[in-house]
């Protein structure tokens, strides 16, 4: 078997990636794990330019934002279902000090794209808002599990997908490229999360892994928006709403705990009124985060045809279309991936 890029595994950067590569033109094949859980997929696939306890603008929103719906809409076109979800974001302001300064951004460009409403005054009586809030355009979420599913379905009919345990002895660097047992690729580029840790080529990079936990409940007040303060609230169908999530990266191996469970559910009756009439769900994932807070692109420093995609973390869904177009560009022309997100920046480590 034949291909130009050979992708290790199915999460969000191998889906993004691979189906960018695709729409250019080229062939791609992809190795994933079967049944290996993902953060992926456990992921509430939030896309949001203001983030933070500081409430600022993410780090490149005006580069990756407008990316985000044309990508995700070629993909369900493609495959025939919605998974992306345009909801506006409310975040409460905590005192007037912070109404007064998001009044101030209101005027400024660099804001004003991602702007709906300022309030003053309170917008829902269910939620804990006495200062009013900011109604926050650009935003929503991907519903993650179900683009992996049927992109992996999609790929099998295409025959471009082998659901096996990738064993990196088996990878063979040649001339023209690289071989892994019958597959025969251009270039490899290692899209698996937190599995590249293991690897021998890219162990030296910085991953700072950290565990989220995230629960499915049922409570009465179903707005439109998403609330996001302290914790997000998504409303779901049924009356079910995804809460999430915590940020641990100190301990890694405890799944889901009730501490976790515990600070989500503080912090979500601090920020909406009635009460929980169910926990339905309590998930868990490690991200695949890193040093920086800036993911991973580049090109092995000593083997040419091996390449790394990866950690993307929390802010994976708003990151990766555009990206992918700075990694394509690279295995394609290259050209090197802007600085803040080239491994390169960490070869003095080696």
């Amino acid at each position: 078997m034949k291909t130009d890029f050979l992708l290790i595994g199915q999460g969000l950067a191998g889906t993004v990636l691979s189906w960018r590569l695709l729409a250019q033109g080229h062939r791609v094949h992809l190795v994933d794990t079967p049944g290996l859980q993902k953060s992926s997929r456990v992921a509430a696939g939030l896309y949001n330019p203001i983030t933070g306890r500081k409430m600022v603008k993410t780090w490149a929103a005006d580069l990756h934002f407008p990316a985000i719906e044309p990508f995700y809409r070629s993909m369900e076109e493609r495959l025939g279902q919605r998974f992306l979800e345009p909801k506006p974001i409310y975040r409460p302001f905590l005192n007037v000090e912070e109404q007064n300064e998001w009044m101030g951004h209101s005027s400024r460009d660099e804001f004003r794209r991602y702007l709906l409403e300022i309030r003053t005054t309170s917008r829902y009586e269910a939620v804990n808002d006495p200062y009013g809030g900011v109604l926050l355009d650009q935003c929503g979420y991907l519903n993650i599990p179900n683009l992996l599913d049927a992109y992996a379905a999609w790929l099998e009919e295409e025959g471009l997908l082998t659901r096996e345990v990738f064993d990196e002895s088996k990878l063979t660097f040649h001339s023209k490229g690289v071989a892994y047992g019958d597959i025969e690729a251009r270039s490899i580029v290692y899209t698996n999360g937190l599995g590249a840790m293991e690897s021998r080529y890219f162990s030296w990079l910085p991953f700072r892994p950290v565990r989220g936990e995230i629960l499915s409940v049922a409570q009465s007040f179903s707005p439109d928006e998403i609330i996001n303060r302290g914790v997000f609230r998504i409303t779901l169908s049924g009356g079910l709403h995804r809460v999430g999530s915590t940020y641990d990266n100190n301990d890694l191996d405890s799944g889901a705990t009730e501490k976790g469970k515990s600070e989500l559910l503080e912090k979500l009756r601090a920020l909406i009124n009635p009460p929980l009439t169910a926990i339905h769900k309590h998930e868990w994932g490690i991200r695949p985060a890193t040093k920086d807070r800036k993911p991973f692109l580049g090109r092995h420093p000593s083997h040419n045809q091996l390449y790394i995609f990866n950690g993307l973390g929390a802010k994976g869904v708003s990151m990766a279309p555009y990206l992918s177009i700075e990694m394509s560009n690279l295995l394609t022309f290259n050209k090197e991936p802007s600085k803040e997100v080239n491994i390169n920046r960490f070869f003095k480590y080696i």
